[in-house]
């Protein structure tokens, strides 16, 4: 017994030291001599600071920068990104960034971004997320990585591409039909196309994903877009690990919450789902969460996923095929809007392919002009305004040697906003920019224009979502011509996605 309590204090002793050891390692050397070792090579940036890095730098400066509306402007990098904007001024193209002890490598120059999404050598693969984000995200196809991405792109490739998207033309009309019977309501009157555009989109993934369960997977779209709200709030607030363990905070109690009942949610329809189920390859259904359900249920260990995955899937579509729609079709109304002229290019373009006639597939691969005119929204207003990679390993890019276990941060917002690629108009709308293609409007920098990402990283529902955005704006521009409200208030904000904060309100004239 005389022996137990020294042997004890020695363990403890022990236990405490290699805890305190990790701890000075991760908090402070590991941050000073990847600080150095980035100076050294001419990527610099504010100097670390522990515990919080340069995140009270940043919050503060996003506060300042999008607290208020703005003049009717398309420059609007350093205001979504101003720590960005500024220290690409301060410190170059390339520069070091803190969030807390975690080191982040922003880099602006397209060679670079195409090295690391095209990602040949498999050294770039997705950041990993935690707290918030992975509350939401989870197991997605747009974090996974290896055989877990593999299993899930293969169905959503299936579901969002070609013959898939073609079968989606007539339901996705349905649902701008159904939305313009509403408009004719306001006709010569004021209405925000961005709070329509939101319900609407929604419907359109809820009956692409769930089908005949539309109505409780737009529940569901609810309550993500709640947890989303909450993940945005915490972006850049740090908490020590464990802390959440002895107390919670009010968001992280919602966030679980909803987290269960998404989970819940999901697991209802699958059960019913699986009560109802078929014959053959699509028994469960063919829509997304049939394919899903399927692929959980397959017997073979090599081709299973798990249920987390699968309900991880159905949450990040929401946002892959919701958010950033809505996000796209309001600022393209908006520019539309504000250029008439282009308006009026693009509904004769409409009127010569589809008359007054539903769209076709056919005509909407055809949709030149319009291609240009979502181009250059994408380009001025990019849904998503940041794209990351972590550095699997110890490697070279371009000249610099980056250390592993760094995050990449690529800015779409400084890439579509650089004048050196643009020209002096880069703040301009002017989508005969790309009227012969991407690589005329880049000068050949491939990497300067990327909204839905590149190399085989590229989003899965890049075509799903020009393609709901051109039948969108051709059945409008059919029926309406359309102009901003004097109350309109141009008010950009980064709420994950790029959003007009105080929506978008134009009049409508009906033709």
């Amino acid at each position: 017994m005389a022996l137990v309590l020294p042997l004890v204090i020695i363990v403890l002793s022990l236990f405490i030291f290699c805890t305190l050891f990790s701890f000075i390692d991760k908090a402070w050397w590991t941050p000073i001599n990847i600080q150095r070792m980035m100076k050294s090579q001419g990527i610099k940036g504010l100097p670390y600071a522990f515990p919080h890095g340069n995140t009270k730098v940043i919050i503060a400066m996003r506060n300042q920068s999008m607290n208020h509306p703005m003049d009717i402007s398309h420059d609007i990098f350093s205001r979504i990104q101003p720590h960005i904007a500024s220290w690409i001024k301060i410190y170059g193209k390339n520069f070091i960034n803190w969030h807390g002890s975690e080191a982040q490598i922003f880099i602006t120059e397209p060679e670079l971004v195409k090295e690391v999404l095209n990602n040949r050598e498999g050294a770039y693969p997705k950041m990993e997320v935690d707290g918030f984000g992975k509350k939401l995200l989870g197991e997605a196809l747009i974090t996974n990585e290896g055989e877990k991405w593999a299993k899930v792109r293969k169905i959503a490739n299936h579901t969002f591409h070609a013959e898939s998207l073609k079968n989606m033309i007539q339901d996705m009309s349905m649902s701008f039909e159904t939305m313009l019977e509403k408009w004719n309501e306001y006709e010569g009157h004021e209405i925000d196309v961005h709070k329509e555009f939101g319900l609407v989109t929604t419907d359109v993934i809820s009956r692409t994903a769930f089908g005949s369960s539309y109505v409780e997977g737009k529940h569901i779209f609810e309550m993500v877009a709640k947890l989303t709200a909450i993940t945005v709030r915490n972006v850049y607030k740090l908490r020590f690990p464990g802390t959440s363990l002895i107390s919670k905070t009010n968001d992280e109690i919602e966030a679980e919450r909803l987290e269960k009942e998404i989970k819940k949610s999901i697991l209802d329809i699958v059960k019913k789902r699986k009560a109802n189920m078929g014959e053959g390859a699509d028994k469960f259904g063919s829509d997304y969460l049939g394919q899903l359900v399927n692929i959980a249920s397959d017997p073979s260990e090599n081709k299973r996923i798990t249920v987390e995955q699968m309900i991880d899937e159905l949450k990040a579509i929401y946002g892959a095929g919701h958010l950033t729609t809505t996000s796209l079709l309001s600022w393209t109304v908006f520019l539309l809007a504000v250029n008439q002229d282009w308006q009026d290019k693009v509904r004769e373009e409409v009127y010569e392919f589809f008359g007054r006639k539903p769209p076709t597939s056919d005509g909407i691969a055809r949709l030149k002009k319009m291609n240009m005119v979502i181009n250059e929204s994408l380009r001025l207003y990019p849904p998503v305004i940041t794209m990351t990679r972590k550095v699997d390993r110890e490697i070279k890019l371009g000249n610099f040697i980056l250390p592993a276990n760094v995050n990449i941060f690529m800015s779409l917002l400084a890439l579509h906003h650089n004048p050196e690629i643009w020209g002096n108009d880069v703040h301009y709308f002017r989508p005969g920019r790309f009227a012969n293609g991407v690589a005329r409007a880049t000068n050949n920098n491939a990497a300067a224009f990327f909204p839905f990402g590149m190399g085989p990283r590229t989003c899965v529902g890049l075509n799903f979502t020009t393609n709901e955005a051109k039948i969108a704006l051709s059945l409008i521009l059919q029926r309406y011509r359309f102009t901003l409200s004097s109350n309109y208030v141009h008010y950009p904000v980064d709420m994950f996605i790029l959003i007009p904060k105080k929506g978008v309100q134009v009049i409508l004239h009906k033709i």
